[in-house]
């Protein structure tokens, strides 16, 4: 097979697709005939055409596979001709429960109501429902409490090819007040005549005069 005809397949199969497709899936598909390497080269020429030729539609690598998606800029025009028919709103009980449950998995009921503080076996029933959440397992220790953790559906739903693209905890909490000007501070560039005089310390200062005398 021709290395063009394989593109094309690739970008067909992509194409028609509800779901990211591995593509390992296509190192099988084409009989190991191209290896994963030169598959994903194909995958991102493809990807690369769409972006420079400004297409509404981009090629992502996105939970664990490629697919086509619209633009984040066509999503307002998308949801206005479909309605709620492509989104779902989930409450912002739901959406702290499933943050809990995506950084901390696998995660216990008892533990996610320990964090939060509240009940949350309704919440925990609405997300495993939206398929947003999984049971994961069982913990092994008394009782064998049950294991949440996030799905392929999650990955999708927020556009993140692994659960390593989650932003760090560190980056959503809000800087002090004290943090937030030093770091204002740091970003202004100043002119070395408006900069501050910083006065020596009176140690400093008594230093000076003893060697004077001296």
């Amino acid at each position: 097979m021709e290395r063009r005809d394989a593109r094309n397949i690739i970008e067909a199969m992509l194409f028609i697709t509800e779901q990211p497709v591995p593509l390992k899936s296509f190192v099988d598909l084409f009989d190991k005939e191209f290896p994963l390497d030169d598959v994903r080269l194909m995958a991102e020429e493809i990807a690369d055409e769409y972006r420079e030729r400004g297409s509404a539609l981009e090629l992502r690598e996105i939970a664990g596979g490629w697919q086509f998606a619209s633009r984040t800029e066509f999503a307002p025009w998308i949801r206005k001709l479909f309605k709620d028919r492509l989104t779902y709103r989930l409450s912002a009980s739901a959406m702290e429960t499933l943050s809990i449950i995506a950084y901390k998995q696998p995660i216990t009921r008892s533990e996610i109501e320990e964090i939060r503080g509240v009940e949350v076996s309704a919440v925990l029933d609405t997300l495993v429902e939206r398929r947003l959440a999984k049971i994961a397992g069982r913990r092994e220790s008394v009782g064998r409490p049950i294991l949440y953790g996030t799905t392929t559906e999650f990955l999708k739903a927020f556009g993140l090819n692994s659960l390593e693209n989650l932003p760090s905890i560190e980056s959503l909490v809000p800087p002090t007040a004290q943090q937030a000007e030093l770091n204002a501070l740091a970003q202004t560039e100043m002119p070395l005549e408006e900069q501050p005089v910083v006065e020596p310390v009176a140690e400093e200062v008594a230093a000076e005069q003893r060697s004077e005398v001296s």
